[in-house]
């Protein structure tokens, strides 16, 4: 495996990839590596001739009261673990290296950004979608992989791939989670033993509104406010929202809203246990004859 830290140095490191049409699939992360990251890797070393990796805190999707300074890095664990999955290059840019100045043209998410955690946390995508873009053109990868726990995210580079004819194939991969179903994230150290406990509600409820959809449930507040109200049990949870939105459109239905046949909707919900904020999601697909598929 090979670490790199320079654009200079990754480009050394594909140029022969490059020149012999191989390819390259590629998993962008901000370190602090789980199962989740892993499953990504696992994935694109399967499909792919060569697999690279990036590690890199992203300050432009970081809010100024967000986690930015204390979000967690643990750079020579990580590097072990990709060992351990077989990756070929590892790119860990500084900040500089990434921005050599501060960027004054910078991508626009729209109108897709402004539900969801875009609603609570104005400026991230377009923060994401400028770091996406640059990593595109620095590997150039044939392949990415992204989790469907970040369905918002995945939803907009998949748009900003079809808007602006990036030559690379968008490879949703489904949620990772613990036993008791909470979704692996880095930000789950944050919790505290008591808040650890209560934090599976998330998917709990979430599961909850999939399985009444199953059994006929078509009425989206009456879905949006059972989920709302079985997270709201617990003493620790806060919820940053609750919302229903069609996918991948995103697109948010009336409250008074039925769903209807052939809809694939996301539920999708942001909390926080204490300080760490954690978000989940599920798909709903109505099938054109009614049915209900989760």
């Amino acid at each position: 495996m090979r670490l790199v830290e320079t654009k200079e140095a990754l480009r050394a490191a594909l140029r022969e990839a490059w020149r012999d049409g191989r390819t390259i699939g590629f998993v962008p992360t901000m370190g602090y590596l789980h199962d989740g990251h892993l499953t990504l890797v696992d994935a694109a070393r399967r499909e792919n001739d060569l697999v690279v990796v990036s590690i890199f805190v992203n300050p432009l999707q970081f809010g100024p009261k967000e986690d930015f300074e204390r979000y967690p890095r643990d750079v020579d664990r990580d590097l072990r673990l990709l060992a351990d999955h077989h990756v070929d290059v590892v790119y860990h840019p500084s900040v500089a290296d990434m921005y050599p100045s501060a960027p004054r043209v910078m991508l626009r998410s729209g109108a897709m950004a402004e539900v969801l955690c875009g609603r609570s946390r104005p400026g991230h995508f377009d923060g994401v979608l400028t770091v996406v873009a640059k990593l595109f053109h620095r590997v150039r990868p044939t392949r990415a992989y992204f989790g469907q726990k970040d369905a918002q995210q995945l939803a907009l580079i998949q748009q900003m791939v079809r808007d602006l004819d990036f030559a690379v194939e968008i490879v949703p991969v489904p949620t990772v989670r613990e036993a008791d179903g909470l979704a692996m994230s880095s930000r789950n150290v944050y919790l505290s033993p008591e808040e650890r406990a209560e934090a599976p509600v998330l998917f709990a409820a979430l599961s909850w509104a999939e399985a009444e959809v199953a059994a006929g449930e078509r009425r989206v507040g009456a879905l949006v406010d059972g989920v709302r109200s079985r997270i709201a049990a617990k003493p620790s949870a806060r919820i940053d929202y609750v919302e229903l939105v069609r996918y991948p459109s995103l697109e948010p239905y009336a409250r008074e809203a039925m769903l209807q046949p052939g809809d694939t909707a996301l539920l999708a919900a942001a909390v926080y246990f204490g300080r760490a904020r954690l978000i989940d999601n599920v798909l709903l697909t109505v099938e054109a004859s009614g049915r209900a598929v989760g």
